[in-house]
């Protein structure tokens, strides 16, 4: 038998040669618009951190104060060793920012997926999902063992085809001892790696029309779109008829963990059977606290002058680096949604893993996306903007864009 590591180094050897090996690159600096790797200083366009809050003073005297009144860790679960008093202040936080009646806080988005899904619905059960959510949503779908249908990426056609499909498990049951059968949609409200908007209004139409439930993932619309950036939903004015709205912490609202936001009986239920909530251990108490201050200022005037910074951003290089043929410019309906996702499509692997080491040169950090994060053939460079950026910090990145353009034809193939 083949030695364990010899087996793991050819598996090794076979990612490399298809231009799919990752490495981790040590970061010696902050988050923010510039980062120092191996002594080189970076302007840095990979990002989630929108709104620059990461490295905000609010943020880290929130959870410097957290850590001197409650520790360095929360000890146990939740439900174990009590339940500190910062995670309340959180939950009570979002879902006023959320406008829903609870919230419930998990230590990532990915624990808050995969704790939710699989609370919700089981395998007599229907989960039907957009072809491009993220990984999260994929593995949660795949371990309820409910049905699982796929509908190809913001196609309501498609959607509704499968919705049909379902009706026939949505009829009441033959009798007392059998339970109506349960069909969840679920989607992004901006996607992570395309940067474009779902049709959510016309989503809660159709789950409406055929009985449905509706899960939104808003981990790249919270903090950046809608009133005092609540999100797409709240943006299209859906939000009070989307049953279960999902989001993140450690992008836009610069701390970390997941959370879910819904009705109290939904956080009354998840809590009792979320497995990801139940059986791990609580998230720092600091984070909780720096996700608060994040919240606060996501509603105030500096959070609104943030996006405004953003958006212009975001104008700038779609007008600057990107061909005016380009599908996913400008951004998807409405007409005031900002995504800082821009995507600039390669196609091969290795094409992407050797345009990112030329932006490099350049001093400019934007990774490789390869599969199985993206689809075979479908690397790409995720350029991605935040408010810390400066003009000048953008207009570096046109240049480095145009340059590398020269280099490596048909780079905005979409």
């Amino acid at each position: 038998m083949i030695s364990f590591d010899d087996d793991l180094n050819q598996r090794l050897a076979a990612l490399r040669e298809q231009g799919l090996q990752r490495e981790l690159r040590r970061v010696d600096s902050a988050p923010g618009p510039r980062i120092e790797i191996g002594g080189n200083i970076f302007l840095n366009f990979s990002s989630n951190d929108y709104l620059g809050l990461a490295n905000h003073p609010a943020l880290k005297e929130a959870a410097i104060k957290a850590i001197e009144k409650f520790g360095a860790g929360a000890g146990a679960s939740r439900l174990i060793c009590g339940s500190l008093a910062p995670f309340h202040e959180l939950e009570e936080s979002l879902a006023a920012f959320k406008k829903t009646e609870a919230a419930l806080t998990f230590a990532t988005g990915y624990a808050a997926a995969l704790g939710t899904i699989t609370a919700l619905v089981g395998k007599d059960d229907i989960i039907i999902l957009d072809k491009l959510v993220h990984a999260c949503i994929v593995d949660a779908a795949k371990l309820s063992g409910a049905k699982l249908r796929i509908f190809d990426h913001n196609d309501l056609n498609d959607l509704e085809t499968i919705l049909k499909w379902a009706g026939k498990n949505l009829q009441p049951p033959a009798s007392n001892l059998q339970r109506r059968k349960r069909v969840l949609i679920v989607t992004e409200s901006l996607f992570s790696m395309d940067g474009d908007a779902a049709p959510l209004r016309e989503i809660v139409a159709l789950k409406e029309k055929y009985g449905a439930w509706l899960m939104v993932d808003e981990a790249h619309g919270t903090g950046i779109i809608g009133e005092q950036g609540r999100g797409l939903a709240n943006e299209l004015g859906v939000s009070a008829k989307i049953e279960i709205q999902m989001g993140t912490l450690g992008k836009a609202l610069g701390a970390s963990g997941g959370y879910i936001c819904g009705s109290r009986a939904l956080i009354g239920f998840l809590v009792n059977r979320a497995r990801s909530f139940i059986f791990s251990t609580a998230p720092v108490p600091a984070a909780a606290a720096a996700a608060i201050a994040g919240i606060q200022l996501a509603q105030s005037s500096e959070g609104e002058a943030r996006r405004k910074h953003l958006r212009r951003h975001v104008q700038f290089v779609g007008l600057n680096c990107f061909s005016p043929a380009n599908p996913r410019l400008p951004m998807s309906p409405p007409t005031n949604c900002c995504s800082a996702i821009l995507p600039l499509i390669i196609g091969e692997e290795t094409k992407a893993v050797a345009a990112a080491a030329s932006l490099r040169k350049q001093n400019i950090f934007v990774p490789a996306i390869r599969y199985p994060t993206v689809a075979r053939g479908a690397a790409r460079l995720r350029i991605t903007l935040t408010s810390a950026h400066t003009e000048t910090d953008v207009s570096e990145l046109a240049s480095a864009l145009a340059h590398l353009k020269s280099e490596i034809p048909n780079l905005n193939s979409p």
